[in-house]
């Protein structure tokens, strides 16, 4: 059979997992939090018709001929740049301008997001949409005591929660809200719910409070938007859609041919 074929259902297999993924894009403009998805191809094992040879004495070098067997995946990148900064004017909304994770508890487990749309449940724990617990840099829940009697409250930048209690003009203090960096952001898995865990390509947590050691601060009243810029993926969109046609009338070419082979006798 033709190599041409294999070769263009190669890539038709690799620019639908770039669709996939700028769907995802795509579906999440308005994520808070959301890092973008980037495809990136990489050329697959090449047959070898002859290999290089040197110059002699009478003759140059001959170099190698070889023919490419089709592409491949090469990564599916997180795209960790700064989303713009939304504001919201509630207090509990929290922005990370910088680098940096808020840790979350789920179970035993703790996840990371830049999701900051936080609330108090009825236990006056601060929690995500989700029901996380936020932590602090020692990755202990944050608890504000009775939810009902907390008034004026505010997040200052390096993430300590200011409130007043009714009938005590004492300012109360808590946190200050956790921050986690690593040394490589691109090598944390997502999980869902806005969450992602550290793997071994990621590197461990690093826990620091909000604008220490490169941390970033963070900005209440705001919410972090996804970074996903919708002109630049319906270009990428249209890029693939073509890949997508200029691999699939390879495979029509090289059945044309082969129809020609079959057709010879008659």
């Amino acid at each position: 059979m033709l190599r041409s074929m294999y070769s263009g259902i190669s890539g038709m297999k690799n620019f639908q997992t770039k669709l996939d993924v700028i769907g995802n894009n795509i579906a999440n403009v308005n994520t808070f939090g959301y890092k973008k998805g980037r495809v990136n191809f990489k050329d697959m094992v090449s047959q070898s018709i002859s290999g290089a040879t040197g110059s002699g004495d009478n003759s140059g070098g001959i170099n190698p001929k070889q023919v490419g067997l089709g592409s491949q995946l090469s990564s599916i990148d997180t795209i960790d740049t700064q989303g713009s900064l939304q504001t919201t004017g509630r207090v509990l909304d929290i922005g990370i301008q910088g680098d940096g994770y808020l840790m979350v508890e789920r179970g035993d487990t703790t996840y990371y997001t830049r999701a900051g749309n936080l609330y108090l449940d009825d236990s006056a724990n601060l929690v995500t949409a989700s029901g996380d617990l936020v932590l602090d840099k020692s990755e202990n829940p944050i608890n504000l005591g009775d939810a009902t009697k907390i008034k004026s409250l505010s997040i200052a930048n390096d993430g300590t929660i200011n409130y007043l209690i009714d009938g005590n003009d004492t300012l109360q203090e808590k946190g200050p809200i956790g921050v986690a960096r690593f040394n490589n952001n691109g090598g944390l898995e997502k999980i869902g719910d806005n969450l992602y865990k550290n793997t071994v390509n990621s590197g461990e947590a690093t826990e620091l409070n909000p604008g220490e050691n490169g941390a970033g601060v963070l900005v209440s009243g705001t919410l972090e938007m996804s970074n996903v810029d919708l002109s630049e993926e319906f270009t990428e969109m249209i890029t693939a859609q073509r890949g997508f046609q200029a691999n699939t009338r390879i495979i029509t070419t090289s059945d044309e041919i082969l129809q020609e082979l079959v057709n010879l006798k008659r």
